[in-house]
């Protein structure tokens, strides 16, 4: 039976490559995965828990380093590595392997516009990794020119991202959304300011908080809804406390729901400095939201201005303001964005993602045995 290694940072990336593992699992591939372990895995065969950290300094990665070569024993056929520590020590682990190795880039640490450091840091590193790598996958054209330019490698493709289940994130009628807002505690006249990320600092909360007591002088009847957990949390609190907003602001913690948070928001804004490719704006336009975005590699990837939303720089924070006031006034420019952004969300379908990755992991597994003729 021929087998494929999935290696992750975190056992929760293991959504993103569920229906890939599916895809496998029905072409009859015994499907593993590597990663730290905080949950439990779907869908594979094995699950092996290492000790992967973030920071490349720490020195559990030398730990995980060597579990991951013995894992490697197993003799797979491919190794699909994502994340970048998950990256950097499988294709490290992986170098003596007979095994193909893939590597998703979800947006390289050195970009147009990146600290002097990351390039430093992480350009060498990935420069040598490349020779370990037989294809690099990127999920954006920023990402994805650059590797054709500078790195040389047998296989490169770009894709969409990871793909997003369009039939979990829809519209709902205005009865539904009141319904619904009611529940939470938010009235149907509130509008209502969504931002899906976690608090880290690249996801650059403090830029939207800062702008509140400006907004809320024009929209009376605001709010404001943050989905997700992190290191920066509690100063984010801290901070819409001393802004005196907490009354508009809801820091609603990690959501598996937020499909319905999508549903009963108006807009979905990210002032984020960095992305490979913005899942969560993705979600909100299936869902049809307009899009307020700081105009940054992987949102440029997905957001076409003034079709589906509109773009500021991050050291423009008045143009956020005037975007959001302008859309807060307009229900009809509203209306007619979340009409195009429900249609051009579905090219970011998962059935899609599904259907260019088997392409490209077809060309390498390996060929059927032919059947014996035992009539001879």
């Amino acid at each position: 039976m021929p087998k494929i290694l999935f290696v992750s940072n975190t056992a929760n990336f293991s959504k993103f490559n569920r229906p890939f593992m599916r895809w496998f699992k029905r072409q009859g591939w015994q499907v593993d995965y590597v990663s730290i372990g905080e949950e439990l895995i779907l869908d594979c065969d094995n699950q092996y828990a290492i000790c992967i950290a973030r920071n490349p300094f720490n020195l559990k990665n030398f730990e995980a380093y060597k579990e991951l070569k013995n894992i490697l024993l197993n003799d797979y056929d491919i190794i699909h590595c994502h994340t970048p520590m998950g990256g950097f020590l499988a294709r490290l682990a992986a170098r003596k392997s007979k095994a193909n190795v893939i590597y998703t880039a979800h947006g390289f640490h050195f970009y147009k516009g990146a600290p002097l450091l990351n390039w430093v840091l992480y350009y060498p590193v990935e420069k040598f990794l490349v020779k370990y790598t037989d294809c690099l996958i990127t999920i954006n054209q920023e990402d994805y020119y650059f590797a054709g330019k500078k790195f040389k490698m047998m296989w490169l493709f770009h894709i969409d991202g990871m793909g997003v289940n369009i039939n979990r994130f829809s519209p709902v009628s205005i009865q539904k959304k009141e319904q619904v807002r009611k529940s939470l505690g938010l009235y149907d006249k509130n509008f209502v300011l969504l931002y899906i990320a976690e608090f880290i600092p690249r996801k650059n909360h403090n830029f939207l908080l800062r702008q509140l007591p400006v907004l809320r002088k024009s929209i009376p009847e605001l709010k404001v809804l943050f989905a997700g957990k992190g290191e920066l949390l509690e100063i984010c609190k801290k901070n819409a406390a001393k802004l005196q907003v907490t009354e508009i602001v809801h820091f609603l913690g990690y959501r598996n729901d937020v499909e319905i948070l999508c549903q009963i928001a108006d807009i979905h804004i990210s002032p984020s400095k960095q992305e490979g490719l913005a899942i969560s704006n993705i979600e909100a336009m299936a869902s049809g939201l307009p899009i307020i975005c700081s105009r940054i590699r992987g949102h440029i990837d997905t957001v076409i201005e003034g079709r589906n939303g509109f773009f500021f720089e991050l050291n423009n924070p008045g143009r956020m303001v005037d975007e959001i006031i302008t859309l807060y006034k307009q229900a009809d420019l509203r209306e007619t964005i979340a009409r195009n952004n429900v249609m051009d969300a579905k090219r970011f379908s998962v059935d899609i993602m599904v259907e260019k990755m088997a392409g490209i992991y077809t060309r390498f597994m390996p060929p059927i045995p032919e059947k014996l003729d035992v009539s001879k």
